[in-house]
């Protein structure tokens, strides 16, 4: 059954947890903007016909589960060696790109939108997080917090380079 009637009244269960918590509170907000931003990707994921993207996007799904259980109080943690290979891809984008000397609007090419859209979710997500960190309702690692941080930088990389391959040019606001 796909309903069960019993947050009705605003209020949820985590799954695997007896406690049941405001729909509006801070863990459920911080699940619901990681869930978001999980769901876009696979939204982007979808019309990628590149598979090697397409597994870095799996990938980054797969640790925003992660995420959330932890969030959520399940014992899963990110790890350094999780970091470090979002690192290492943007790395390798950076590369193949020209040096950032300003902001670019956003909408050079549809995919290098969605990656923007996304690089947006995954920042009010790390935003959450970091709230649910700073009032201590639930422990979130440094390297979840650290993840979350690399991850948007990695949307941001992965937008600039969808526009460069489609031979898109960024363009940079006039400010006027």
């Amino acid at each position: 059954m796909l309903y069960t009637r019993k947050g009705d009244k605003g209020k949820t269960q985590i799954f695997g947890c007896n406690q049941k918590l405001s729909k509006s509170s801070v863990i459920a907000e911080a699940l619901g903007t990681l869930d978001e931003a999980n769901s876009f990707l696979g939204v982007i994921k979808s019309k990628t016909i590149d598979k090697k993207l397409g597994t870095v996007i799996n990938n980054v799904q797969e640790n925003l589960f992660i995420i959330q259980a932890e969030v959520a109080g399940a014992d899963k943690r990110i790890t350094r060696t999780k970091v470090l290979e979002l690192e290492k891809i943007i790395n390798q984008i950076e590369k193949e790109l020209p040096p950032i000397k300003s902001f670019f609007i956003s909408g050079a090419s549809e995919t290098s939108a969605l990656f923007d859209f996304a690089r947006t979710l995954a920042r009010r997500a790390e935003r959450r997080a970091v709230q649910v960190a700073e009032e201590g309702v639930a422990k979130v690692g440094p390297e979840t917090l650290a993840y979350l941080n690399r991850l948007s930088s990695l949307l941001y990389a992965l937008a600039r380079q969808s526009a460069h391959k489609s031979g898109f040019r960024e363009a940079i606001p006039k400010y006027k």
